[in-house]
């Protein structure tokens, strides 16, 4: 079960024809984010398992989950936003129950991620179902 902002966003994907565009779609997607405050960006947000500088901070508000974050690379930081459309606003139980694998893939990015980007993008699934699991 994906958000309604995620189902909005596979929408605005269906409009861009090839992987370029995406990909460029995704980047913005990051761009559009406020930076997370340098206070957050201490070892217990990092996220290891990225090539890149990963920060996520994960919180529970009541039975619902919400995170920021922010990268050092462009691409993830647009990943980390594609993740905020997916999981932000999803009860624990909802979150723990979305296969990530498979909503990216309706996006088209499993195909299209270097191996070391799948490897970060499923550590940063991993901190979020864990902060969601308890």
């Amino acid at each position: 079960m994906a958000s309604a902002a995620f189902e909005e966003l596979v929408e605005d994907f269906e409009f861009l024809e090839d992987w370029e565009d995406r990909y460029r779609f995704v980047i913005e997607q990051g761009k559009a984010m406020d930076p997370l405050p340098q206070a957050l960006k201490v070892p217990a947000t990092k996220v290891d398992g990225c090539a890149s500088q990963v920060w996520l901070h994960v919180r529970t508000e009541g039975d619902v989950l919400e995170f920021d974050g922010e990268s050092d690379a462009m691409i993830v930081n647009g990943l980390i936003a594609v993740l905020r459309k997916l999981y932000n606003g999803l009860s624990l139980q909802d979150a723990l129950a979305v296969d990530a694998r498979a909503e990216m893939a309706r996006l088209g990015l499993n195909d299209h991620l270097s191996a070391q980007r799948s490897n970060g993008l499923r550590a940063m699934i991993e901190r979020l179902r864990s902060v969601a699991a308890g």
